[in-house]
């Protein structure tokens, strides 16, 4: 059976678990990365936890085994699962959620020694050579001179990944209601009919209105806030059947054909490709920097 999702729903991401510790993230100071070009850490979320809405003055990128991470960053919402990563740029607003016991791990790199800018937030590829380079310089015993052969190989290799795991919110009022509800419950079946006669208006605004504001159909909308939510229901250890029944799928093939369209691959084959991943080495360092 799959475990309650009743809780607090907030504007533009899932509802929150029950359960769910809510943070303030700390403020870092602009030398918070001195005298290093890269700093590394690692904890594990042992409860649901959710970190409101802040910015650092360092770039971040944070990653996550055994669960997920949403991330609310203006009107998208971003989800990173096993095998990538998310780069959020210095000064970038975001809001963040973990879900119970995944192994949260994050690298700042201080703006000014970093030789490249990802000017806007985006799903980086964790290959196992970043993950390793980053677990090495998690280390506290590393000299200069090794420290900064280890940063300048992850400039590198950082790259972002091929697919860039993003939910354009609408941010249109016409069909705000519809975004907010299907966040909520993304099981609702309510089709485009029936919305377009609850808000009002015809079919053919609501039509036009996600094509303006999110580049996809009601339906292929819907269809991919399903799959970010299947992300983190199959990450938390959810089968493929539960998820299906989940998300309002009459059949699990039906969910498994949705999900292939999107990811363009089925839910067994991409988290057992991210599972036999090679070169993952647990970080034994512990971190109090923020998401």
């Amino acid at each position: 059976m799959a475990r309650s999702s009743r809780g607090e729903a907030t504007p533009g991401m899932w509802r929150r678990e029950a359960g769910t510790v809510v943070r303030r993230a700390e403020a870092l100071p602009e030398q918070a990365a001195a005298p290093f070009a890269v700093v590394a850490g690692f904890r594990v979320v042992d409860v649901p936890t959710e970190w409101s809405s802040h910015s650092h003055p360092l770039h971040e990128l944070v990653w996550v085994r055994g669960g997920t991470l949403t991330s609310r960053v203006g009107d998208r919402v971003f989800t990173v699962v096993e095998g990538h990563g998310l780069w959020m740029p210095a000064g970038v607003v975001h809001g963040g959620r973990a879900t119970a016991g995944a192994e949260f791990y994050d690298a700042l790199f201080a703006p000014d020694r970093t030789p490249f800018a990802f000017g806007e937030p985006k799903a980086i590829a964790m290959t196992p050579l970043l993950e390793s380079l980053l677990t090495h310089l998690s280390r506290t015993d590393l000299d200069a001179a090794a420290r900064a052969r280890a940063e300048a190989v992850v400039f590198d290799v950082l790259q972002p990944s091929e697919r860039q795991f993003a939910l354009q919110l609408p941010g249109d009022p016409r069909i705000d209601a519809i975004a907010e509800a299907l966040l909520a419950d993304p099981a609702d079946s309510r089709s485009l009919e029936d919305w377009a006669r609850r808000l009002g208006v015809s079919d053919r605004t609501v039509t036009r209105a996600f094509r303006q504001a999110t580049g996809l159909s009601f339906a292929q909308w819907r269809q991919m806030l399903r799959v970010h939510r299947a992300l983190t229901l199959l990450a938390e250890g959810f089968d493929v059947m539960t998820v299906s029944e989940v998300l309002g799928y009459a059949q699990p093939s039906s969910f498994i054909a949705a999900f292939r369209r999107v990811m363009g691959t089925t839910p067994g084959a991409f988290f057992d490709r991210a599972e036999d991943a090679p070169g993952h080495v647990r970080n034994p360092v512990s971190s109090d920097q923020n998401s």
